[in-house]
């Protein structure tokens, strides 16, 4: 893994700015829900509209709600700022928002949401089928490469979530044969409490359970809590997502062992600079090998997706290493 992986929004932060030719922007962005992990966004966001000389503001939902979403993006097209950028709950709720927005010219930009209809990019940290299979990986190898396991998402139409865990679940059918996925995916985890008692209910259900392969930053401290209750900290493993800070605890204690995930202050920071370039009309500017300053070089460039190649694995011997 790259060394600027531990430090590149560091490196952002003291970077000189970079001047992109045209007026001041106003963006407004639109995440999932209010939570650590969205907070962590912002603060990319805000640096990058520092950075670029851009109105940059944050409005999210108090859950994962689609519904709701969609009313703070409509509102905000409704105040006329120049751009949107949204973190979907749901592919295809957001597109006559997205449709609306185009025709008034604005920039429309989303993250973890692959082949999102309607935007003009999709920003990705990663390539999202790796991803998955890392995380397959991480979790065959804590297991010894045998024994149940289930899987939690956010919710069944999260796109970037569910692609990462068809990708691993794929991957293990065709890699670890003695492991075995049990239930279906519990979409549970954009909701501590609901991640905290799903687990509680499959442990009665599946009594051989082994490990949990978890996606949705809430879903790894809520099943790391019923693991904590149960006194089965280290029997069962858990390859989760979640900021440092926000699972440090948990991988101290042994009810989580790794997040795999992404710095989101990145993310927002390169949402923020690939959106200035579209209202600059600079969109076809958009190459691999593209420098976003202060992040690192496009990888990967597919259809209306931006892929990065900013991967992190956190564990007990790493977490204290990052500031959020």
């Amino acid at each position: 893994m790259k060394k600027m992986l531990l430090v590149a929004l560091a490196v952002a932060l003291v970077a000189p700015s970079v001047a992109i030719s045209g007026e001041k922007y106003t963006m407004a962005s639109i995440p999932k829900l209010r939570a650590v992990w969205f907070n962590r966004l912002e603060v990319g966001l805000k640096d990058a509209g520092q950075k670029f000389g851009v109105e940059v503001y944050q409005q999210a939902p108090a859950a994962a709600d689609e519904a709701q979403q969609v009313r703070l993006i409509e509102d905000n097209i409704a105040q006329g700022v120049n751009a949107i950028l949204v973190v979907p709950n749901d592919a295809n709720s957001v597109v006559p928002a997205f449709r609306s927005a185009k025709e008034r010219g604005m920039a429309v930009i989303t993250h973890e949401s692959m082949d999102q209809e309607g935007a003009d990019w999709n920003v990705e940290m990663f390539d999202n089928v790796v991803y998955g299979e890392t995380a397959m990986d991480e979790l065959a190898k804590l297991m010894g490469e045998e024994g149940e396991y289930v899987c939690f998402v956010g919710s069944l139409t999260v796109p970037a979530h569910n692609i990462w865990a068809d990708s691993g679940i794929a991957r293990q059918k065709k890699i670890y044969p003695k492991m075995k996925m049990v239930g279906e995916k519990f979409p549970v985890s954009e909701d501590r409490n609901l991640a905290r008692q799903a687990t509680l209910d499959i442990l009665q259900t599946y009594p051989n359970l082994k490990g949990m392969f978890i996606f949705g930053s809430q879903g790894g401290p809520g099943a790391g809590q019923a693991l904590r209750e149960k006194e089965l900290n280290g029997k069962i493993k858990m390859v989760a997502g979640g900021t440092p800070k926000e699972v440090g605890p948990f991988l101290e204690d042994g009810s989580m062992d790794a997040s795999l995930l992404w710095d989101p202050g990145e993310a927002g920071y390169a949402m923020v600079y690939i959106a200035k370039m579209v209202l600059d009309g600079k969109s076809g500017d958009i190459k691999v090998g593209m420098e976003i300053p202060g992040l690192g070089k496009i990888a990967v460039i597919t259809g209306n997706n931006i892929l990065l190649d900013n991967p992190m694995i956190v564990t007990k011997k790493n977490y204290k290493d990052y500031d959020f």
